[in-house]
């Protein structure tokens, strides 16, 4: 029986990954500031710490052993140091759950894992605060790398949907259509990458058994352009979609990526773990939304 502590995980795709764990029959601990309920029972262990405060870290997990670490709430660089010191020699693998948003928007559509390397990514400290989204995530992943003493792995995952999913972002669209307001999207032949969230739950669990080390990406093998994604929604919703650009960033659809962006899965394939194609879960997902939207 492993023993695994997961920070963050009682909602979306850490909620997937934490029942998958307990199926598994692995002793696992959830590291939370307590403020959510959880649906797991007496089934997991529970720890109350404020994952931003280096104290409360300290006092928490002071002379604990893990056999693996899945951190979903590591957004800055004095995050990830803290980890590296309070768990040297405390855990066999920390899977660290990074984003595609360590890319640079450039005329390099496919995403491969070196694209951005952080191995040799200049370190600047501080918490989330001082940093944003993409940087914040770079640099947690740049501490990990260089200065981690146990094995590390960083998932990117693109965005993630499911019915489920608290930040809404694909049931925005489809509440956009149905009530005819605009939708701010500047370019409709953006490619992108998505990924379904038991699927990446399923990946972050699996990834924990295996010897991978170092960044992979984690989406659907193909692609959709925004212009597709909408289309579909139409067909489903059966009612147009009113597009327009962008005019302030209030106004601003959440998926309005400017150039196309999607990833390159190749590594994952390699070592093992096939992600399913959007053929597979999109359009069902669709048709659950709009149907749990009526």
């Amino acid at each position: 029986m492993r023993k695994v502590l997961v920070l963050g995980g009682t909602r979306f795709f850490g909620k997937r990954l934490v029942n998958k764990l307990v199926a598994h029959g692995d002793d696992v601990t959830i590291a939370t500031r307590g403020e959510t309920s959880d649906e797991f029972g007496s089934s997991v262990k529970r720890l109350k710490v404020d994952r931003f405060n280096r104290e409360s870290l300290e006092k928490a997990f002071e002379d604990t052993k893990w056999d693996v670490i899945y951190d979903q709430i590591c957004f800055a660089p004095d995050d990830a140091q803290d980890m590296c010191d309070i768990f040297r020699h405390g855990v066999g693998k920390y899977v660290l759950t990074s984003t595609l948003s360590v890319y640079s928007f450039d005329d390099k559509e496919e995403k491969v894992e070196k694209d951005f390397d952080p191995f040799l990514y200049e370190i600047k400290y501080g918490r989330k605060e001082n940093f944003d989204y993409g940087e914040g995530k770079r640099l947690a992943e740049a501490v990990f790398f260089q200065k981690a003493s146990f094995p590390v792995v960083a998932p990117r995952p693109p965005i993630v949907f499911g019915l489920d999913d608290y930040t809404e972002r694909l049931h925005y669209h489809v509440r956009k259509i149905v009530s005819g307001d605009s939708i701010g999207l500047d370019n409709l032949n953006a490619k992108v990458s998505f990924v379904d969230s038991d699927d990446l739950a399923t990946f972050l669990f699996w990834v924990g058994f295996e010897n991978l080390t170092g960044p992979v990406n984690c989406s659907a093998p193909d692609q959709i352009t925004l212009g597709g994604m909408i289309e579909l929604l139409e067909k489903k919703i059966g009612k147009a979609a009113k597009i327009e650009g962008s005019k302030t960033r209030d106004d601003s659809s959440p998926m309005n990526f400017p150039v196309s962006i999607y990833q390159d899965v190749t590594l994952a394939k390699g070592a093992g773990y096939s992600f399913k194609p959007l053929s597979q879960w999109f359009e069902p997902l669709v048709e659950a939304i709009v149907e749990q939207d009526k």
